[in-house]
């Protein structure tokens, strides 16, 4: 059921014409093409916006309706008039990421030197490099801070290294069930995704743009792997326990017999239809790289040393993707480096979608973050 969108306004802009992105692996972009949405008005000081940044299967519609599925936006519960990001008070932005496939310069984008999508051409990139892209979008706008930079998963990957690498240009950040680097068991099913696309005969090296071929097949499992990672045993069983999907007994055969079966083949065919198969490969390793520990000598403390920004750290209990012990990491760190920062360990079975879901303690953590960081910067009511 649909719900009450907020008004909104897509964009699209072409950045780092006179100053090109620098990326860590050595290559430069001398231009690229960012899309992002807007919700809310900004204020006459530019003081009140806040960077929203979306995780791995994300996209820049966080409140509006989602223009391949139709659907609502991934964080429309969070997002409009009087709810927690209220754009009655701030100016919300959520861009889609560099290597993004809604617009946003990656693999599936035409490539300005040849006329043809770039494909395995394009340059692998970090979340570091996300960030620099974002920064140029923020320097777009004329905005000198962001009031606040939010995001779970991936996204609070991004806002940790918003708040590392631009301390000076975020006045608070909200990094949501995320780590300050990529685990072993992460980056293995992260392996486990790209080696289905790529095993996948219509992926074609990954030149399969223009084909007529995509390779549906790889990127489902890859979807259906990474998918139950997200949730906890306790949420599955709670959801599908051992039921039999429209049947009263066993077939003994490889349908998908269990209703768990016929959900995670739902969520892997739905998938193929928004997102690109090379975007996965690329977004994947961005994560696989992040590492602010061996960024900063080994000593995560260092940094955030001497920053200004204000922060609330939230985990969930049932989360064993990015667990609750790596969340308190990047916490210890922070009070390591004299930070201002509050945390809360939410107790849920919804896993770590969690962030995606109405889950009342989390709101009522970030909503009693952000009234009183908007008290201490001045913010109307």
């Amino acid at each position: 059921m649909s719900v009450n969108l907020p008004k909104s306004d897509s964009h699209s802009v072409i950045l780092g014409t006179e100053t090109p992105l620098q990326l860590d692996c050595g290559v430069t972009l001398g231009s690229i093409s960012m899309a992002y949405c807007t919700y809310g008005t900004l204020n006459a000081d530019r003081s009140n916006a806040i960077l929203v940044c979306h995780a791995l299967t994300g996209d820049q519609f966080a409140a509006s309706r989602q223009p391949v599925t139709g659907k609502d936006g991934w964080w429309s519960m969070m997002i409009g008039p009087g709810k927690i990001l209220d754009t009655n008070r701030y100016y919300i932005v959520c861009s889609n990421v560099l290597g993004g496939c809604m617009g946003t310069t990656g693999p599936s984008e035409i490539d300005p030197k040849t006329g043809k999508p770039y494909g395995l051409t394009f340059p692998i990139i970090t979340i570091a490099d996300m960030v620099r892209a974002q920064a140029m979008l923020q320097d777009y706008l004329g905005i000198d801070s962001w009031f606040s930079v939010i995001g779970g998963s991936m996204g609070g990957m991004q806002a940790l290294q918003w708040a590392a690498a631009y301390p000076e240009r975020v006045y608070s950040a909200i990094p949501i069930a995320c780590a300050a680097r990529h685990s072993a068991q992460n980056i293995a099913f992260h392996e486990v995704g790209r080696q289905a696309v790529m095993a996948d005969p219509n992926w074609q090296g990954g030149e399969y743009y223009g084909s007529g071929r995509k390779p549906t097949s790889g990127l489902a499992v890859a979807r259906m792997a990474a998918h139950i990672t997200y949730l906890s045993e306790a949420a599955l069983h709670r959801k599908f326990g051992r039921n039999l999907q429209d049947r009263d007994s066993l077939a003994y055969g490889f349908d998908a017999e269990f209703q768990v079966e016929s959900y995670l083949r739902y969520q892997g065919i739905n998938f193929v239809d928004r997102f690109d198969a090379n975007s996965y490969l690329y977004i994947t390793r961005a994560m696989d790289y992040f590492d602010l520990f061996s960024d900063h000598g080994g000593n995560l403390a260092t940094a955030f040393e001497g920053t200004k920004t204000r922060f609330c750290v939230v985990s969930f209990s049932s989360d064993w993707l990015f667990p609750t012990s790596e969340n308190k990491q990047i916490v210890h760190a922070l009070i390591t480096a004299a930070a201002n920062v509050s945390f809360v360990e939410v107790e849920t079975d919804k896993g770590h979608d969690a962030f995606l879901l109405d889950t009342p303690d989390m709101l009522r953590t970030i909503d009693g973050f952000l009234q009183s960081t908007a008290r201490s910067r001045g913010l109307a009511e």
